[in-house]
């Protein structure tokens, strides 16, 4: 059976895949791209645009297939004959600028000073009591204080009639709280400069200064009171010595000569160096001008 002509049929319905170019293509395998220089065809663009695009796309994607099969293959099991790319030699910028690193936390730069490495565990972990793997914190993890227990002990010193469930809970709630505290704590010293404070101790910090001030108007506010603050309840957390600056008066009886020669310091600043009295034209009319 001659079946020739049936093969010729069906081979003239492919082209070839040698694509034969006027100026060889540049080409970047790693990103998988061919950069013709070649001239386009004005006439064919403008007569016949769309089959002109296609085959002049067609032509340049043979030859960046052809290229991709001269790299050494390899047989992957499971997935076939795959070829390793090489680097990218086309640098491309890019559209944003590099992020910049973010700062160290507080467990970061003592860890950094101590020479703690931080080794990473598993997220499960068995409980013995349980028989199962649990994880190893949040929700039903090993790490739970016994809050979502139907059965809690009552310590010995402990008040019998005490809820001991509503204890654990807001046991809980003030630890959630604290470390959401310490976790904003630490997105404010990256903002505000606050790692570079305590890498360079000679700069103010923005948390010590808002200590600071803290203070000054708590010291404010306790002394506006009739009573200065003596009769006021102390708050959670204020300074214990809010004392201000007290006036100095000097004695009623003191020495004679130093007396003397402040009322001589006066006298002098009245009289000037000719031992002239005050120029008084000069200060009424000085006193005209300005009213």
């Amino acid at each position: 059976m001659d079946v020739s002509a049936q093969l010729e049929a069906q081979k003239s319905k492919y082209k070839s895949i040698n694509v034969e170019k006027q100026v060889p293509l540049q080409f970047d395998l790693g990103l998988l791209a061919s950069y013709d220089t070649n001239a386009l065809e004005e006439n064919k663009l403008k007569t016949e645009t769309d089959n002109y695009l296609k085959a002049y796309t067609r032509d340049g994607t043979q030859l960046l297939i052809n290229e991709i099969f001269q790299l050494p293959l390899t047989s992957v099991q499971d997935v076939g004959v795959v070829v390793e790319l090489p680097k990218i030699v086309t640098a491309i910028p890019r559209e944003k600028p590099l992020p910049k690193p973010k700062p160290p936390t507080r467990w970061e730069r003592f860890a950094k000073v101590k020479g703690i490495k931080k080794n990473k565990k598993s997220k499960l972990i068995y409980d013995e009591e349980k028989g199962e793997w649990v994880p190893r914190w949040g929700y039903k993890g090993a790490n739970d204080d016994g809050s979502n227990e139907w059965l809690v002990p009552v310590p010995d010193n402990a008040d019998p009639f005490e809820d001991q469930f509503t204890k654990l809970r807001q046991a809980k709630k003030e630890r959630i709280s604290k470390n959401e505290a310490r976790r904003r704590r630490n997105i404010e010293e990256a903002e505000t400069g606050e790692t570079q404070k305590l890498e360079n101790k000679s700069k103010a910090g923005a948390r010590a200064l808002k200590k600071t001030e803290l203070h000054q108007q708590i010291s404010v506010a306790k002394t506006s009171t009739a009573s200065l603050g003596k009769f006021d309840k102390p708050i959670k957390g204020e300074p214990s010595n809010t004392k201000g600056v007290k006036r100095k008066f000097e004695p009623n009886i003191g020495d004679i000569q130093k007396e003397k020669e402040a009322r001589l310091n006066i006298l002098n600043k009245i009289i000037d160096k000719k031992g002239e009295i005050l120029n008084v034209r000069k200060a009424i009319a000085k006193n005209h001008q300005e009213n």
